[in-house]
């Protein structure tokens, strides 16, 4: 798969990976390489990584705990304090290896360490890889909100090495795909019909959705990289996935949801919002629903619930002026951003969703 430019980064993909970063390293006077990985990615995926590079510079391993509850500035200050008694300076690199907790967290370490230090991107989830792996987000939750702070930064390189994906559950799998999907539902009519024969894919199959649903993440953020219009149609499902997983993280009483898990929820509601308010077609909304539950677990939410979700949408990061804004479809490959939701809706939406 040819590699893609995408802003100031440049997206190698499996064999061309290590090439193009070993080049990379040679080409810089790295002072000190440093590894930031989770107790999963050390035991699966570094060893493989390690092999594949050609460098004498010295080098590093940070581990921290696996975890979307370990995305915190906390985690973040015990990073900056081992780079520190590691001697980094200004001209060490980090190569965050493993998924979105990582890589969002990483880059965040990297772009705020000494007001900034080169980093290399090795996403090792399916949701890394089509999601985190373009756009430069980078940042921390803020106790149980999702992304409350955090920066635009780009990496130096994004390196997609689909073979890191024999080391996932299938839960982060799926948990990956929804993003796949919702690319699909906001881009690409296409692309989204590809889904609706999942289980007859190959893995040959796989490697090219990826790199579509890679190109479709770059063009819209190429086209608006601050999120001043387009690229909020990204966030279709996460307004109220977001908050989904957030209560679910928050609430003791709950099973922690995946990223995907929580989306693929956020998605069907958004959907059904969508057929109320921009003339979505509700017959669709049905398929959408039927395709989903096809392939994630109906997840338990009940009605006592929906206002405590509810109320944490005002921390959702597009809102402005005080209002809640969702992106909603006109059709598929047909966004619309911006949408005010009454309460009553959305509410209605949950009960769509349980029925």
């Amino acid at each position: 798969m040819k590699s893609i430019t995408a802003n100031d980064s440049i997206i190698h993909f499996n064999s061309a990976c290590y090439t193009s970063l070993n080049e990379h390293l040679k080409s810089n006077s790295f002072s000190k390489i440093f590894i930031l990985v989770d107790e999963n990615t050390h035991q699966f995926c570094l060893p493989n990584f390690l092999a594949k590079l050609e460098t004498n510079v010295v080098i590093e391993i940070i581990e921290i705990e696996s975890g979307e509850e370990n995305k915190t500035i906390e985690t973040c200050s015990g990073v900056w304090n081992t780079l520190s008694e590691l001697d980094a300076d200004r001209k060490s690199l980090l190569i965050n290896v493993g998924g979105g907790v990582i890589t969002d967290l990483g880059g965040f370490v990297a772009s705020t360490f000494k007001r900034g230090i080169a980093y290399i991107n090795v996403p090792t989830s399916l949701l890394s890889m089509v999601d985190a792996s373009v756009g430069g987000k980078t940042g921390v939750d803020l106790g149980h909100l999702k992304n409350q702070i955090g920066v635009i930064s780009t990496p130096n390189l994004v390196l997609i090495d689909t073979t890191f994906l024999e080391t996932l559950p299938q839960n982060q799998m799926r948990s990956g795909l929804a993003e796949m999907l919702k690319h699909g539902l906001i881009r690409d009519e296409n692309y989204w019909n590809k889904f609706k024969e999942l289980p007859k894919l190959s893995l040959e199959d796989l490697d090219e959705l990826i790199y579509e649903s890679v190109i479709i993440k770059k063009n819209v953020v190429e086209e608006d990289p601050f999120e001043d219009g387009l690229r909020k149609t990204l966030n279709f499902g996460h307004t109220l996935g977001h908050a989904i997983e957030s209560y679910f993280l928050s609430n003791p009483n709950k099973k922690d949801l995946l990223h995907g898990e929580a989306i693929i929820i956020g998605m069907i509601l958004a959907c059904y919002i969508s057929s109320e308010l921009t003339g979505f077609p509700k017959k669709t909304t049905e398929e959408i629903k039927a395709l989903f539950l096809s392939y994630y677990e109906k997840v338990s939410i009940d009605k006592s619930e929906y206002q405590n979700i509810i109320e944490l949408l005002k921390y959702d990061k597009k809102n402005n002026h005080g209002n809640i804004n969702f992106v909603l479809l006109k059709n598929i490959g047909s966004p619309e951003i911006d949408c005010l939701v009454d309460d009553v809706i959305i509410i209605n939406a949950f009960k769509f969703y349980a029925t």
